[in-house]
């Protein structure tokens, strides 16, 4: 298991981590297995989603604030109860697929640290499984 730092610079924002993971596997000699993915924090998540055109990102993004806006009459005191609603819709682990050396992602897909609640240093957890 090795924990990793990621920085965000805005308060919402979708940052690629595909090659953290990508490193991840290399580093750990994982040819065959799965990665888990883990945001040890309330107000962020993961996600698998296109990493070709940067609209994609900034339309989820988009929609996320339009149905659930910063301000909405939400009764947590800290005003970032949108941001908790964000990170439980996007979850807060997911597993990768590996499979000879490679990431078992498809020709568009990358993997997304999702900020609701910045700009912070956040962690991120991942932990290697060998195919026996």
């Amino acid at each position: 298991m090795e924990v990793f730092t990621v920085r965000t610079s805005a308060r919402e924002q979708l940052v690629d981590i595909t090659h953290i993971v990508r490193s991840f596997a290399a580093d750990q000699q994982l040819s065959d297995g799965m990665i888990v993915c883990f945001v040890p924090h309330t107000t962020a998540g993961i996600t698998i989603n296109e990493n070709a055109d940067p609209d994609v990102t900034r339309d989820i993004l988009y929609k996320l604030n339009k149905e659930i806006p910063q301000s909405d009459g939400y009764h947590h005191g800290e005003g970032n109860s949108d941001a908790h609603i964000k990170a439980s819709l996007m979850g807060s682990s997911l597993q990768v697929l590996v499979a000879d050396d490679m990431l078992a992602l498809g020709t568009w897909q990358g993997i997304y640290f999702c900020e609701f609640d910045g700009p912070r240093s956040r962690r991120l957890i991942l932990k290697a499984f060998p195919c026996a």
